[in-house]
């Protein structure tokens, strides 16, 4: 009986360990897939989150801070601003001191946006808007009799290195600014979306630091937040010559 029941079982067994065999390395690369097509899919997620954060971060451009606000001799409220600006590094750059007729506050600028691929790509180059300053002034006070900030055609201080390509590049930018913003080809060529004046202004008060950001896909915008009354107190010493 024995010898008859392995005549019968053991064509199966070989059958039965190559189906076996089979299940398990079906099984073994299906898993392996899912596994692999998982880690691209968190790769791919990771990556898509640094093209949000680069597409959304601000890069702070200057800080402004209110050490005076008083009517002069004929009662004209006059503002005077302390202005400071940040290099590549978020260092900061020598104060100015800017002296306006009224309490709102006007900032123009010229604005660079590159292509939004610059941007996810993080290009070393175009990576982010750029803005120069333009001019300052006050809301009793025509654009005309505005204070120069930035150098009209040159680069900025903030944006001045030691890398020539950037230099040379950015010097292009500001050279031929309205160029861009209206030669579509010339545009297209150097990677710029758009390029334009831009304006921010709100009202100034002492004990506020007002904070200058550019979306780095996009343009100006104008923040504030409380200074602690100790900081307020050293503020007339740290004032610069006028």
């Amino acid at each position: 009986m024995v010898a008859v029941l392995r005549r019968i079982i053991s064509p199966l067994i070989l059958p039965a360990i190559i189906v076996g065999s089979i299940c398990g390395l079906y099984v073994y690369r299906t898993h392996h897939n899912v596994e692999a097509q998982l880690q691209a899919q968190k790769d791919r997620n990771a990556e898509l989150q640094l093209i949000v954060e680069r597409l959304s971060t601000e890069r702070r451009v200057a800080d402004l801070l209110v050490t005076d606000q008083t009517p002069d001799a004929s009662g004209q409220l006059r503002t005077t601003l302390l202005f400071v600006e940040y290099d590549r590094h978020g260092e900061a750059l020598p104060a100015r001191r800017f002296v306006i007729d009224g309490q709102v506050v006007h900032i123009d600028a010229l604005v660079v946006k590159f292509d939004g691929r610059y941007v996810q790509q993080n290009d070393s180059l175009r990576g982010h808007s750029v803005a120069l300053f333009t001019r300052i002034y006050g809301e009793t006070q025509s654009p005309q009799s505005a204070a120069q900030i930035d150098e009209p055609g040159k680069i900025p201080p903030a944006y001045r290195g030691t890398d020539a390509r950037a230099s040379s590049f950015e010097n292009q930018l500001w050279s031929d600014f309205w160029r861009l913003a209206d030669d579509d080809a010339y545009r297209q060529s150097m990677g710029v979306r758009v390029a334009q004046g831009e304006g921010v202004w709100r009202p100034f008060e002492p004990g506020y630091l007002y904070h200058i950001a550019l979306e780095n896909n996009g343009g100006l915008n104008i923040t504030s937040e409380k200074v602690p009354g100790i900081f307020t107190d050293l503020l007339p010493q740290k004032l610069p010559p006028k």
